[in-house]
């Protein structure tokens, strides 16, 4: 094997399309990861929601770039990875998130989204069935989508590996080394690897792993279930996002795939703190009440089965991407706060440019959004 210019550390919805950028610029990327083979972290544990819809211009830019790198991926390379672009839609039955959603319009008109107010036939149009009682319209932004996180991230691997990245599986790093100040590369349980510049993209374990260099990385996960339904004639395309909260839950969210199964997931409260992917017996109660409490007609479906994974929460629920504030030649992209799948082409394809020194102004937008030592002081509106 040829010495790598960059070491990549963690082979998932981040690491695995920085390869491929990297590899693209004719750099010889070199991406390590305990599992058996890319994406096999939390990027399968995504339910493959993929929206630019947000409050933050930095992730609102990086997901654009995405939706365009999701949205053309068949086009220009061949692979089905099961784009849908059936939008997001945010159905509204409480005046004060009417107030949050029509308050963002501003920032995310202005930096390029198609999202408007909607009144409630639209919203019922777009959602057959959902409860009328209440229903104030909603925001409904066409542009976003759904993917296949699997095919995705396969497709991502199989095209950085045709351009000459390299991955090793079932190798832990345990060390990044350093000499006088800088990266030299890592240290694994199976060896020592070279390389000017390493980059952190480990998820859940970027904490960890900055540790090695005295990096104390202000990444907690946090842990999310999900499930899958059985599939149904298909009715909507949309993936709906109620933002109410109940007992147990901040919000939760659906939409049906490609094959006609409804997906699902919900947003803990309070967040369930910690590494354990364990499903649990309280998750699928709480979820269906939500589910045909809002859209009825669910109500006789079969769930297929039910999974669990981690969100790489920060403090203010945006990542910390850039040079690391250590040993020169340390990158970070950590902290995905449970978005690296949306974010992940389109945020590696800005890493990618800081590490070639090829920055666009969008990259220093991105950039400074996401800076590692930024002081946390608000909050991204919809994490």
């Amino acid at each position: 094997m040829a010495e790598p210019d960059v070491i990549i550390i963690g082979a998932g919805s981040v690491g695995t399309p920085l390869a491929l950028h990297l590899a693209e610029t004719g750099l010889h990327p070199l991406v390590i990861d305990s599992a058996a083979s890319s994406g096999q972290g939390e990027n399968k544990h995504a339910i493959g929601g993929i929206r630019a819809t947000h409050s933050d211009p930095a992730k609102i830019l990086a997901c654009r770039r995405s939706i365009e790198i999701f949205s053309t991926w068949q086009e220009h390379h061949g692979d089905d990875i099961e784009w849908l672009q059936g939008g997001y839609t945010f159905p509204v039955y409480r005046e004060q998130d009417e107030e949050t959603l029509k308050g963002l319009f501003e920032v995310q008109h202005a930096h390029g989204l198609e999202i408007d107010w909607i009144g409630p036939d639209a919203i019922s149009e777009l959602v057959p069935g959902i409860a009328a009682e209440g229903l104030r319209g909603g925001t409904h932004s066409p542009g976003d989508g759904t993917v296949s996180p699997l095919l995705a991230g396969n497709a991502f691997y199989r095209r950085a590996r045709a351009l000459g990245a390299e991955f090793l599986f079932h190798e832990t790093v345990q060390q990044i080394a350093t000499r006088n100040g800088r990266v030299t590369g890592v240290v694994t349980d199976r060896g020592t690897w070279s390389a000017p510049v390493v980059v952190i993209a480990a998820g859940p374990n970027a904490r960890a792993v900055g540790a090695t260099v005295g990096l104390d990385l202000p990444v907690q996960p946090d842990s999310h279930e999900a499930g899958i339904t059985e599939p149904v004639e298909p009715f909507f395309r949309t993936l709906v996002v109620d933002l109410r909260p109940t007992p147990g839950s901040a919000n939760f969210y659906f939409y049906q795939s490609r094959h006609a199964q409804v997906v699902f997931c919900l947003t803990p409260d309070p967040p369930i703190v910690g590494t354990d992917i364990r499903e649990t017996s309280v998750f699928l109660p709480m979820v269906a009440r939500r589910l045909v409490g809002l859209l009825p007609r669910l109500r006789n479906l079969r769930v297929r089965r039910v999974w669990r994974g981690l969100y790489p929460m920060t403090p203010d629920g945006s990542p910390l991407v850039g040079w690391a504030n250590g040993p020169e030649g340390l990158v970070q992209t950590v902290g995905m706060c449970g978005q690296g799948l949306m974010l992940g082409p389109g945020l590696a394809e800005t890493v990618a440019h800081l590490i070639t020194g090829e920055l666009t102004d969008t990259d220093r937008t991105i950039l400074e959004g996401f800076a590692p030592d930024r002081d946390f002081a608000g909050t991204e509106a919809l994490k």
